[in-house]
C-alpha cells in the first residue's frame, strides 16, 4: 500500500499543502518545530482517525486560525484507489469518507490502511502509565481482528456504564446484571487475544531488538492481566465493596498491563535512554511485521526523529533495518540532520522524494545535496 497523493488544510501549523509522494522513500528535513511531524501525523490522521500527537482533536489539530481542518489522501491499496477524506469542524463531530461515501461509524476503517509510527513520544511506551502500553496491545490487534475491536467497545462501553451507576451510588444488584454480563463477555475475547497476540509478537520484538542492540542486552515482554487469577465476572464480585468506595470498577481487563524487561529488570528502572529509544523502535518494528502479516497489507512506516540519542551503531544498526526494501514498503522519515537521510537513500535503490519544511511551508528539494540543513 502507498499514499500517493496528501493534501492538508488548516492542520496544526500547515496552513495548505499538496504533496506527491514516492512508493519509496519520502524525506522530510527542517529544524524543529518547523511542522515535519504536523506532516506525519496529518497521514496518521487518516489511518487512525485521530492525531497521534493531540488529546484533543478539536482545539489542538485545527489551525488556530481557522474554524475546520481537512486531510484528503490519495492511495494505492492492493492494486486498486482509495480516496480517503477526513473534516472536522470545531464544536462538530469529524466526517470521514472513503470513495465519496460516508462511514456509518468510524470503526468501520480500522484496518483498512495499516500504519505504524516510530515518535519520540514513544518513550511513555517505557516511562508512562498501564494504559500506553494498553493502547499499543489494543491498536495492534484490532487492525487485524474486528472481533476484538468490538469486544474493546462493547467493553468500554459497558465499563463507562457500570462506573455511572456506582457513582450514582446505586445499589441494586439487577441493575448491574446486564452490564457486567456484557463486560464479562467482552473481557474473555479481549484477555484470549491479548495473550495469544503477546505471544506471537514478542520472538519478532526480540529479533529487532538485537539486530539494532547486538546479542549482548536480552530484552522479554510479559502479560499481566487480572484474568490470569479469575473470571471477569468473579474479579467484579470479589471487588464490588471496593468499587463502591473507590467509586470506579477497580479491577478488570481495563487495567492489563505489558512488563518491558531488560535481563532480570524492568526497563523503566535500568534503561539508558539508548536503550529505552532502542526497545520502542524494536516495539515499532514488531508491530509493522505483525500488521503486515494479520492485514495481507504492507503498512507505511512513519519515522520521526529516529535517531535522536543513538550512538552510532545503533544508528547504522537501524539504517540497514529500513532499508531493506524487501520487507518494508513506503518509508516517511524526518530528521534536522540531512546526512542520516542521504544515508538512508543511498542504501535503497528506486525512487524518493525529500522536501524542506519550514514554518508549515513544504517545498520539495530537487536533488541530493552532500552535508547537514542548510
Amino acid at each position: 500500500m502507498t499514499l500517493e497523493q496528501l493534501t492538508i488544510l488548516n492542520y496544526k501549523n500547515i496552513a495548505e499543502a499538496q504533496l506527491q509522494f514516492s512508493p519509496k522513500v519520502n524525506c522530510l528535513i527542517g529544524y524543529n518545530g518547523m511542522g515535519k511531524t504536523n506532516v506525519l501525523d496529518a497521514i496518521y490522521y487518516l489511518s487512525y482517525c485521530k492525531s497521534f500527537t493531540s488529546s484533543n482533536e478539536h482545539n489542538a489539530a485545527i489551525n488556530h486560525a481557522a474554524e475546520f481542518l481537512m486531510l484528503q489522501g490519495r492511495y494505492s491499496r492492493k492494486g486498486s484507489p482509495e480516496e480517503i477524506a477526513l473534516s472536522v469542524q470545531r464544536g462538530k463531530r469529524k466526517t470521514m469518507k472513503r470513495n465519496g461515501k460516508d462511514y456509518k461509524r468510524l470503526s468501520e476503517h480500522i484496518g483498512l490502511l495499516p500504519l505504524v509510527m516510530v515518535s519520540p513520544l514513544d518513550w511513555d511506551l517505557i516511562r508512562g502509565g498501564g494504559e500506553e502500553r494498553r493502547r499499543l496491545m489494543d491498536q495492534i490487534i484490532s487492525q487485524g481482528n474486528h472481533q476484538y475491536l468490538d469486544a474493546l467497545i462493547r467493553y468500554n462501553k459497558a465499563l463507562e456504564q457500570r462506573n455511572s451507576m456506582i457513582k450514582h451510588d446505586y445499589r441494586d444488584p439487577l441493575l448491574y446484571e446486564s452490564v457486567e454480563q456484557a463486560m464479562d463477555s467482552a473481557a474473555i475475547v479481549l484477555h484470549q487475544a491479548r495473550k495469544q497476540w503477546l505471544d506471537e509478537f514478542s520472538p519478532i520484538f526480540m529479533r529487532y531488538y538485537q539486530a539494532i542492540a547486538g546479542d549482548a542486552e536480552q530484552v522479554r515482554l510479559s502479560y499481566k492481566s487480572h484474568l490470569s487469577e479469575m473470571t471477569m465476572q468473579q474479579l467484579l464480585n470479589a471487588n464490588r465493596d471496593r468499587d463502591m468506595i473507590m467509586g470506579y470498577t477497580t479491577r478488570g481487563v481495563h487495567r492489563d498491563d505489558i512488563d518491558l524487561w531488560l535481563g532480570e529488570h524492568l526497563m523503566r528502572k535500568t534503561g539508558s535512554q539508548g536503550q529505552c529509544k532502542t526497545y520502542t523502535i524494536a516495539l515499532r518494528m514488531a508491530q509493522f511485521e505483525f500488521l503486515k502479516k494479520y492485514t495481507g497489507t504492507t503498512p507505511i512506516l512513519l519515522l520521526d526523529d529516529i535517531f535522536d540519542k543513538l550512538d552510532e551503531q545503533r544508528v547504522v544498526s537501524i539504517i540497514n533495518v529500513v532499508s531493506n526494501s524487501k520487507d518494508f514498503g513506503q518509508i516517511f522519515i524526518t530528521d534536522t540532520n540531512r546526512t542520516h537521510l542521504d544515508e538512508i537513500i543511498s542504501m535503497m535503490s528506486g525512487d524518493y522524494t525529500m522536501f524542506a519544511v519550514d514554518n508549515g511551508a513544504i517545498t520539495p528539494i530537487a536533488s541530493l545535496q552532500e552535508g547537514a540543513l542548510q
